[in-house]
This record gives C-alpha cells, structure tokens and sequence, in this order.
C-alpha cells in the first residue's frame, strides 16, 4: 500500500453503516458484536477473531471511603455477574479474567473463581464492614461502549446489594483530566497495554493502591533472573491483586476486525494497541 487514510469511528452503528456503505474498507476493533452476524452472512466481508492483551476492569478509588477496607472491595467483586456483563455488551465474545493478567500472558493465573457472582455475600461483606446501605457512589463512563453500556449493567447488578451508582458520562479529555488523576469513586476501562502489572506498585497510580507487600514482591520479581522462580513470583503478583481486590476484574476482549473480501494483511489478533499496516495490501 502506497497510502493509508484513517477514519476514527467511535459510534459502534455509526462504524456499520461505514462498512456497508463503503466508506471505508476495513475497521480493525469493530465495536458492534450484536452486528458481526450481518457481515459473517455477508460475501463481501471477511471477520476475523483474535486475541487481546486487554484486561477490562472496574476501577476502584482504593484511598476514598468506604473502598479503603477491602471487604468492601470483595463486596463489590460478589456483586458482579461477569458471564450477564460479557454476554450483555460482547455477546459473549470475551473471557472473564480474575485479576489484571490477560489468559494469553505467559504465567497467566486463572483466578476466575475467586468472587463468584453471590448478591448476598456482597451484603454480608457490606454489613461487616460497617456500611450502611443505600450507598451512593459515581460510576464514571468513558465513551467506548464497553464502558457506556456496561455501566449499565454494572450500575444494575450493583443495586441489587444496595450501591446505587449514579452514572457519570464523561468525554476522554474529561476522564484523562479528572478520573486518571483520582477525582472518581468507580470507572470501567480497558487497560490495553501488555503486562502492565506494575502500575500496582505505583501507590500514586490512579486507583490509589498502596501495598508495600505488593511492591516488595515486585521489586523482588524484578531482580530474580531464573524463568521459574519469576514464573512463581509472577503468580504470587497475581493473587495478591486478586486477594486484595483492588479493582473488579471483568473481560479479556476478543479483537474483531471485519474489512472487505480482498484485503490481506490485517492482524487478527493485537498484542499491542496498534494498527500494523507494513503487511497489508490488496489481493
């Protein structure tokens, strides 16, 4: 190819409608699962399925009360049904993950099972912890539609156990400016970065984690050169992000790219956050 043009599409009917009418020949992150159906069926089209390094979670403010006490975090991880959130917004087309590992890293932990789906596990955790319910709190939404109407079903599931969740939609510059520094209580968003597990020995990092266990453990991973002992550690990591619920670990995606019959090339699967374009050309 001697010239690419992008098109940046955030509206998921918006990129169908694109697609069909020929505006453009390809959308590499396609964000209307409920649509692939109508492109599979569909001669001109081809869909391709791939893997992600993506881990989608529900953002906890670990330093604003009443989330600083972690039986209230673990109420929150009881509260969610992940299979009703993944089958809601991806129809189906993700996996559950139990901490912030992606299933295809290298060491990757199942965790899955850690805070099965149990309303009123949630409540007792809530009551222990001294929290009186309704319990009010923000949930800030970024623009993809994992977040907008995720935040949905979250804000639902979370009702049932007495969080009522005022739903917050905030534009990127919005969420950059104030979530990311630490103005939230809740927010959905997927960290598409790769092993990016470190940020949880940043204690001013945007959840406010601070664990100084977590970061001895990481600075004792770093410094260990044997690939099974870091393997080891590796996982040690991942529980611990997982036994202290800093956030609700909710989706791996599925990369779904659909572009047109004749185009080669494109990445099926994205381990980075990135548009390769060096070998795609017309058949």
């Amino acid at each position: 190819l001697k010239k690419v043009t992008f098109r940046f599409i955030n509206d998921s009917s918006a990129q169908v409608a694109a697609l069909l009418a020929g505006d453009i020949d390809g959308m590499p992150r396609f964000q209307s699962p409920q649509s692939l159906k109508q492109f599979q069926t569909d001669k001109r089209f081809v869909v391709e399925l791939g893997s992600t390094a993506g881990k989608g979670i529900m953002t906890i403010n670990n330093k604003k009360k009443p989330f600083d006490d972690v039986r209230v975090r673990r109420a929150l991880s009881h509260a969610i049904d992940k299979k009703a959130f993944i089958d809601g917004v991806f129809e189906g087309l993700a996996k559950p993950i139990g901490s912030h590992m992606a299933p295809t890293d290298a060491g990757y932990v199942d965790l899955t099972g850690q805070y099965p789906f149990d309303p009123e596990k949630a409540k007792a955790l809530l009551k222990e912890a001294g929290v009186q319910t309704p319990l009010n709190v923000t949930l800030t939404l970024p623009p993809p539609p994992y977040a907008r109407k995720g935040g949905e079903i979250l804000a639902a599931q979370l009702a049932k156990v007495g969080i009522v969740a005022k739903i917050e939609n905030v534009e990127w510059a919005q969420w950059l400016g104030g979530t990311f520094k630490g103005n939230f209580d809740l927010t959905v968003i997927n960290h598409v970065e790769p092993l990016d597990y470190m940020a949880y020995a940043n204690p001013n990092y945007y959840w406010g984690y601070d664990s100084k266990a977590f970061r001895d453990l990481a600075a004792k991973h770093s410094s260990t050169t044997g690939a099974k002992d870091r393997t080891k550690l590796f996982g040690d990591m991942q529980r611990m992000i997982a036994n202290d619920a800093v956030n609700v670990f909710l989706f791996n995606a599925t990369n779904t790219a659909v572009y047109k019959k004749g185009l080669k090339g494109l990445w099926s699967s994205s381990p980075i956050f990135a548009n390769d374009m060096a070998a795609v050309s017309w058949n």
